[in-house]
Formats: C-alpha cells, structure tokens, sequence
C-alpha cells in the first residue's frame, strides 16, 4: 500500500497507543499527513516524535463535543481538508451487571458512542467528498461474554452508527465501515477492570477458542483499518471486518 494515500490527511482519535497509533503508522507509511488526536499531550508528542515529519497532533477529549469541535476546526486550518477520519478513541472496562455503577455506565457511553458520534458529526463539515470513514467496533458487539454488557452495548451501536451513516453519506461520496478487534495486546488490555490474574486467564481463554491461538498484535487490526481508509477498499461501505484470528467466527 506504499503511497497509495499520498497528499491525503488522515486524523486518528485515541492515535497516542496501541491500534490508534499502529494504524497512524502505516497511515504515515502510506503517504498521509497523520494528525493523531488524544487526551494526554505528553504521549501525544512521543507519538508524533516517532511517527516523524508527516504527523502532528491535536488534544482533545472526545467525551467534550466543544473541544471536539475546536480540533477539527484547528485541522481544517492547517490542512484544509480531512480525506480518512479513523473514529478509534474508546475505553474498554468490564463489569458484571449487579456492579455496574451509573458513573461506568456513563464513561463507556460518553467515550465510546457519544464521543465517537460526535467526533464524525465535527469532522463531517471537512471531510471531502469521496473520503472515508472508519470507526473500530469489536467483536463483542455480536457476543453475549459474561461481565461486558456495557461495553458490548457501545460498540454494537457504532455498528449501527456504521450503516446508517453509509446511506446518509452516499450522496458525498464517503465511505463508512468499521474494524471489529477480538482481544488485542495493548495498553486497553490492562484498563479492563480486572484483577491481573483475571486479564491472564481471560486472555488464555481468548486464545485458546481462536483458531489462531493467540491474541492480535495492534499492527494486524492496523493493517485492515488503513485498507478500509485506502482506494484499495473502494467497493466497501457500510460493513464490518472482524480482525479477530476467528475468536468469534468459528
């Protein structure tokens, strides 16, 4: 995919770490000016230091819609237009439901769909006709694991985010679809909520039922989301690839 996104301007919400960060990587590889948005501008500013020349970066917590707003309105400045928006911010925290206080119910869903919503909606204005959009969902949003409600509730509503806004963006010419994750090794991975043991275990578990017994590195869920951004995807709209080593599939 060497230069096949060449003078395009890719932003990549939550692209400080893990598959944000992987998938700024190949963006940068593949030609894009990669301007990476995340919460925490010291490990904005090591991401950017390795990603090189090609890549910037804007602060901004999606959970705010005004700080949203304000970045893309920064990025809009300084590159004129946005041609890939890769919506990946979101947290991951597991809970069983008789623990499950308002306050988590709320983070999940202010990160992860309303963040993630209204991280489209204050790019849409910029975004140029024939872009693409690609958000990551996750495979548990058609699983039914034990302690993860919450959070699987988020991500099968950016599932429906995904075809909705594939038929309302049509007449743009834009392209909306989402990367569907299983396990992946990434600093999320330790936010989960769980004891040390317990990610040990679940993470073995995970690996044990997928065909490829082991878990994903960032880099593979990078690889099928920069596809889904790239012209090489051209005739992909309104689905979801599951990037999941078969954990969900088989």
């Amino acid at each position: 995919m060497s230069a096949e996104l060449k003078d395009k301007v890719a932003v990549v919400t939550g692209g400080n770490s893990g598959i944000g960060l992987a998938t700024a990587e190949k963006l940068v590889a593949a030609g894009a000016k990669t301007v990476i948005v995340g919460r925490n501008r010291t490990t904005l500013d090591q991401a950017v230091a390795a990603l090189g020349e090609n890549a910037s970066a804007q602060q901004a917590d999606v959970s705010d819609t005004g700080a949203l707003q304000e970045a893309f309105s920064a990025i809009a400045r300084a590159h004129g237009k946005i041609d890939v928006l890769f919506v990946n911010a979101g947290v991951a925290e597991f809970s069983p439901i008789g623990e499950v206080a308002e306050d988590h119910f709320d983070k999940l869903f202010d990160i992860n769909v309303k963040g993630a919503y209204f991280t489209i909606q204050s790019a849409l204005d910029h975004i140029a006709d024939g872009g693409s959009i690609v958000l990551t969902s996750s495979v548990v949003n058609e699983l039914g694991l034990p302690g993860s409600s919450v959070y699987s509730a988020t991500k099968a509503a950016l599932r429906s985010f995904v075809r909705a806004l594939a038929a309302e963006l049509a007449p743009r010419g834009i392209r909306v679809n989402s990367v569907a994750p299983g396990l992946t090794e990434t600093p999320l991975v330790g936010k989960l909520g769980l004891a040390p043991e317990e990610i040990e275990a679940f993470g073995a578990q995970v690996a044990a039922k997928a065909p490829t017994g082991r878990l994903a590195k960032p880099g593979e869920i990078a690889n099928v989301a920069t596809f889904l951004a790239s012209p090489q995807s051209s005739y992909v709209n309104g689905a979801e690839f599951a990037v999941d080593g078969g954990f969900a599939q088989v």
